[in-house]
């Protein structure tokens, strides 16, 4: 399964075109309760504020447990893609 992952769907997530609008999402993804919208943005920032401060050299070769071993380049374009995904999604 990960062979057909790292075949098939890396391109389409760490490669230049945006994700699709209103695409599906796994089933195990969807959000069905409540979340506190502050808390969640202030964890966002925290991520976002923590990615930074790894910096590019802690991403290099750093496994992905779908696709194998990314590079950098490839871990911010996949990272920068989801966010934008979502803060598109919700008209941010």
């Amino acid at each position: 399964m990960k062979f057909i992952l790292k075949l098939v769907v890396k391109p389409f997530v760490v490669g230049d075109k945006p994700y699709k609008r209103n695409s599906r999402t796994g089933p195990q993804f969807l959000i069905t309760g409540e979340k506190d919208f502050t808390g969640e943005k202030t964890r966002l920032i925290d991520y976002i504020k923590r990615t930074l401060e790894l910096g590019e050299d802690h991403f290099e070769g750093k496994e992905y447990q779908n696709f194998g071993k990314l590079t950098s380049s490839e871990w911010s374009t996949m990272y920068y893609k989801h966010l934008d995904h979502h803060l598109n999604q919700f008209g941010v």
